[in-house]
């Protein structure tokens, strides 16, 4: 399989940058800028692209890389701090800039395999304070900007090309181009990576290795362990086990969807253990939004274990582990591994044959490609994201069985109205918040003192901002009336207009 190095140097935009080589049909894969030089050149790499990173390529305490790598014969491609980078390896001038450049400038791009069907004058997405002042002896400048000299330059004997810019965000005009352009005109790549190949070469893989055995999978629910369970279910039927946990906080009725889901679509054994009175027990008088995370994740660790425990099977254990879990990061102590909810540490005195994590090369939006394609209904592969204590964050104050059953019912109806008017697909997420008020109210001609229920919708590509969204107040209007007189105790609706920063997605 032709692959793609994405060398991190401590850039925000590092996954981004291996999601858009692999919107193009070649397989990205991240490795931090600590990755020894004798890895890099074992494993085949038809390209590889530098990152960008926060820092000065001048500081000797900044990310830095030998410079053997620009004589490995590979194509590179250096982007921000990677192109300012390999102009400081190879002999080039870089300092700090007289004018910083942030957000959309106007590029001139002159004539290169880089820029094919590129025009001369479009707009680049910037962010820097130093530039290169001189680029290295043979690279000639392919582009600039009003501030600056060396936006972009080549050295086409050693198939090296750099750009001040990102390419890799939308704000680039023809940033996709730029990237399609590197993979194609310069490394040569077929484009091979689809989803199909990769469930029939995963099916064929967990095959290999399960054999015989049996395998337990913990079922969430969300996409990434439900995904995981249709590939080994495709792979070894009845030998695969889900242990799904309702702790009664999830969204209403869908411990049921999912149990349905996976009894009858799926050729595998189900188990779900029903246990909301055991969390809420646990629960009782917690107000701390953090001890109750603790508390809920804590208790969830102890039942799906005692579970796995009652099944006295040493087989293998899967994960529904997706790329981004597994990534090395290149900031400061780059060797570290970023912790994840779906990287499971299992207990001492349950043992395993191995852990397998189907899904670990792909990113969300490929595992969601990959669940259409093995029929999980649409609910499933485009669920919201949903926090891990689900509704335990969105109660405010102590949870109680009645707070519980009260905030399901007013969500179902705010997902009933989003789903009947299409709206829900111009949301990245929306649900309802308990904050644990009550107000003052008039139903039928009498005083009513009830509960306050907030809605919560944003839009957002990555999740890191979220700006709130801007759902037409008709929609907002049928949503409340419908909440005030079918959900019992909820006399008043508001709606939350907090942008991440300085808010977050969630309450607590």
């Amino acid at each position: 399989m032709e692959k793609i190095l994405v060398l991190d140097f401590g850039g925000q935009y590092n996954q981004l940058i291996a999601r858009r080589v692999r919107d193009h049909r070649v397989y990205a894969e991240i490795l931090p800028y600590t990755a020894p030089l004798e890895e890099i050149k074992k494993r085949g790499y038809r390209g590889i692209i530098f990152t960008g990173g926060p820092n000065s390529v001048f500081d000797m305490s900044s990310p830095h890389y030998t410079a053997d790598i620009l004589s490995l014969g590979i194509p590179i491609l250096g982007i921000c701090y990677g192109c300012q980078l390999i102009s400081y390896m190879a002999g080039g001038e870089v300092k700090t800039a007289p004018v910083s450049e942030y957000g959309k400038i106007e590029f001139t791009a002159k004539e290169s395999k880089l820029f094919k069907n590129v025009p001369e004058k479009s707009v680049v997405w910037m962010s820097h304070t130093d530039y290169i002042a001189t680029p290295p002896e043979g690279y000639d400048i392919i582009g600039t900007t009003f501030d600056c000299p060396v936006a972009a330059m080549e050295n086409t004997k050693k198939d090296i090309y750099a750009v001040q810019f990102h390419p890799e965000v939308t704000h680039s005009e023809y940033g996709d181009r730029v990237l399609y352009n590197f993979l194609y005109e310069i490394c040569h790549c077929k484009g091979e990576w689809v989803m199909d190949s990769f469930i029939d070469d995963t099916v064929e893989k967990l095959k290999a290795q399960i054999g015989d055995k049996n395998v337990i999978l913990g079922l969430s629910g969300g996409v990434d362990s439900s995904v995981a369970a249709g590939l080994l279910s495709r792979a070894v039927g009845k030998q695969l086990t889900c242990v799904f946990v309702d702790q009664g906080l999830m969204r209403k009725d869908e411990g049921d969807f999912v149990e349905k889901t996976f009894t009858t679509l799926f050729d595998m054994n189900f188990i779900r253990v029903n246990c909301q009175e055991q969390f809420l027990k646990a629960l009782k008088g917690v107000t701390d939004p953090e001890e109750k995370r603790r508390i809920i994740g804590t208790e969830f660790f102890n039942v799906f274990w005692d579970e796995i425990r009652k099944q006295n099977d040493k087989g293998y254990f899967a994960q529904g582990t997706i790329y981004p879990d597994c990534i090395e990061s290149g900031k400061g102590d780059a060797d570290v591994i970023k912790t994840h909810h779906n990287r499971v540490k299992t207990p001492e005195d349950v043992e395993f044959l191995g852990i397998i994590e189907p899904l670990a090369d792909l990113f969300k939006d490929e595992v969601r490609r990959v669940g259409e394609r093995l029929g999980i209904p649409r609910e499933l592969v485009w669920r919201q994201p949903f926090p891990g204590p689900g509704l335990g964050v969105r109660i405010i104050g102590e949870i109680t069985a009645e707070k519980v059953k009260l905030l399901q019912e007013a969500d179902a109806v705010l997902r009933d109205e989003m789903a009947k008017n299409g709206y829900e697909r111009e949301l990245a997420q929306f649900f309802c918040v308990l904050p644990g008020v009550n107000t003052v109210g008039v139903m039928g001609d009498h005083r009513t003192y009830e509960n306050l229920v907030a809605i919560r919708a944003v839009t957002t590509d990555d999740f890191m901002t979220a700006d709130w969204a801007r759902i037409p107040y008709d929609i907002l209007a049928k949503v409340s009336n419908r909440i005030t007189n079918e959900v019992k105790n909820i006399n008043r609706v508001v709606y939350d207009i907090t942008s991440k920063p300085p808010g977050t997605v969630e309450w607590e």
